[in-house]
């Protein structure tokens, strides 16, 4: 059974994030941000984080208009969606599954993304909007190559 997908993204300032979620109607949904880094600029001694460390949740809409806002450089970052407000902690495979999180995104050393949906129809927009904005070594996330233990990026 199909999972998610995985990929590679350029290492390198860009808005990806908002690429990669391009088919996925982000505004309507709860957004868990979980610990990871991404700078809107890197300059010393100013605020320059696209997530702020201490706003873990936010909604859609703000989330949609920082990803499609000022060009980042994503280093770490896991943002899981909810619908209706109802964010529950979810560290494994199985308890997303048994949760009502729809997508998790994780993106680990500035280029390795990997994106889970439960929706098959969704995972396949998603699928080839990857393919078509060009990210290299685009494959699905199965039961038989799964090896991630957590839904974390550390």
């Amino acid at each position: 059974m199909k999972r998610g997908i995985t990929f590679n993204i350029p290492n390198q300032f860009g808005r990806f994030a908002a690429d990669i979620l391009q088919p996925f109607p982000i505004s309507p949904y709860t957004w868990f941000i979980g610990d990871g880094e991404a700078y809107i600029e890197f300059k010393e001694d100013t605020d320059t984080d696209l997530f702020p460390q201490n706003q873990r949740i936010i909604q859609g809409q703000e989330l949609r208009q920082r990803l499609e806002g000022n060009p980042y450089y994503m280093i770490f970052a896991e943002l899981k969606a909810f619908p209706g407000g109802m964010v529950t902690e979810i560290n494994t495979y199985e308890e997303y599954l048994e949760s009502s999180c729809e997508l998790v995104l994780l993106i680990a050393d500035c280029s390795y993304v990997t994106l889970y949906y439960k929706d098959p129809v969704m995972l396949e927009a998603l699928y080839q909007q990857a393919v078509q904005c060009g990210f290299h070594r685009v494959d699905y996330v199965t039961d038989e190559n799964d090896a991630r233990t957590g839904l974390s990026v550390w």
